[in-house]
């Protein structure tokens, strides 16, 4: 394993460690058990102008197929020290945000079971910003060949250092299950650090029985982004103007310890033949990084082993965050122009249709194709751009993926 997954073995492990050095009798008696699950994708589309990729992957897909962006392996260890004490190691290997496959700890917590009701854990956890956050990359999970990127591209980190506390208990026939978390995070996206710090939040899922659900959340931190082009700009900016009222647009823009929250609202269904979800999110920003909306809504229909479904989706850039001030007309009209490239750049917009089909070809495999017709409505969308020239258009996407556990 790379110094760098060593590093991510959080106080979770340091935890179990603990515990099993202070009563050596929990590990005489533990439960131990390994699972694990993955992906063979493979995708093409129709330009080459963008590739298409998964929020935070710096290599994707054009007209050539590519297996990078859906491809994925993780193997789950678990322990059970006591009626009270568990812990859960998950290391995956996926393209990460800097475009390799190096194994990762995923997932590194020590769970204490307090009550039936109540538990805590403390280490490396999910982020639990959507509903399917804790099975996002489990691909044999969802119907989906992938989550619509529309919502779940909007944050592009997956896990947290911290703790949080879950808490379930019964509403006649209902149950509600309640969350609330805190640590901070730090990832790389697109190869700049992303770091949240003060990240805190919490959630709620109402089970009503029948297979619907619903679920609520919320989540803020304090975000940088060290993205070197932005920095660059930021420094560019107060290095000219120093004092001036345009020194604004430079705090505007820096992306560097910047409030930040992000609410989500979803409901799924899942009874008998049909399947369904929706989600519904709002990213808010205090810099480049724009706020935006993301939706999308998803049914299908189970025909014995084979389950077509259908996604629509959308993302939407509600505030660019930057008011430019600086002339554009005068010596400061060059600099008025980079600044609006810049945030126009970050400005990216786009809807997906999606229609694909599921087969489960055993108990624990499946099979999935799906097409996708993105319209992309601004700054490239969700794509890598490639060339400058092209930042708007409708693009094929056509994907095959081989799901699995074990």
């Amino acid at each position: 394993m790379d110094k760098k997954a060593i590093r991510y073995f959080t106080p979770g492990l340091l935890a179990m460690a603990a515990v099993l050095a202070v009563q050596p009798a929990l590990a005489q008696d533990a439960s131990f058990s390994m699972s694990g699950f993955g992906t063979l994708g493979l995708v093409a589309t129709d330009t080459d102008a963008a590739e298409f990729r998964i929020a935070g992957q710096p290599n994707g897909a054009r007209k050539r197929a590519s297996g990078e962006v859906d491809s994925k392996l993780a193997v789950q260890l678990g322990a059970k020290f006591n009626p009270m004490f568990s812990g859960t190691v998950q290391i995956l290997s996926r393209q990460n945000g800097e475009g390799s496959f190096k194994p990762q700890v995923e997932w590194a917590f020590l769970k204490a079971q307090l009550t039936p009701e109540l538990s805590v854990r403390l280490g490396r956890l999910g982020a639990p910003l959507f509903a399917v956050s804790d099975f996002r990359y489990v691909g044999y999970a969802n119907v989906w060949l992938r989550p619509p990127q529309e919502v779940y591209g909007q944050i592009p980190f997956s896990t947290f250092n911290g703790a949080d506390l879950g808490y379930s208990t019964s509403i006649g026939s209902a149950t509600l299950n309640v969350q609330v978390f805190a640590g901070k995070s730090k990832d790389v996206v697109v190869g700049s650090d992303l770091e949240v710090k003060k990240f805190v939040g919490a959630n709620a899922t109402l089970d009503l029985g029948n297979g619907l659900a619903l679920r609520l959340g919320h989540a803020q931190g304090n975000t940088t982004l060290n993205a070197q082009d932005v920095g660059g700009l930021v420094q560019l900016l107060r290095a000219n103007l120093g004092a001036t009222p345009f020194a604004s647009v430079a705090e505007e823009i820096d992306p560097t310890e910047k409030k930040s929250t992000f609410s989500g609202l979803g409901l799924s269904y899942d009874e008998g033949d049909w399947i369904a979800s929706a989600e519904f999110t709002r990213r808010r920003m205090h810099s480049i990084i724009p706020s935006t909306t993301g939706w999308f809504a998803s049914v299908g229909h189970r025909f014995g082993a084979f389950t077509p479904y259908v996604v629509v989706s959308d993302l939407k850039v509600d505030d660019g965050n930057v008011n430019n001030t600086i002339p554009s007309v005068g010596p400061t009209a060059q600099l008025s122009a980079v600044v609006n490239a810049v945030v126009a750049s970050q400005r990216a917009e786009q809807s997906t249709t999606a229609l694909g089909l599921r087969w489960d070809v055993a108990r624990n495999m499946a099979l999935k194709t799906q097409w996708d017709r993105v319209d992309v409505k601004n700054a490239g969308g969700l794509f890598l751009l490639l060339d400058p020239a092209w930042s708007k258009g409708k693009v094929n996407v056509v994907s095959v993926a081989l799901d699995f556990v074990f």
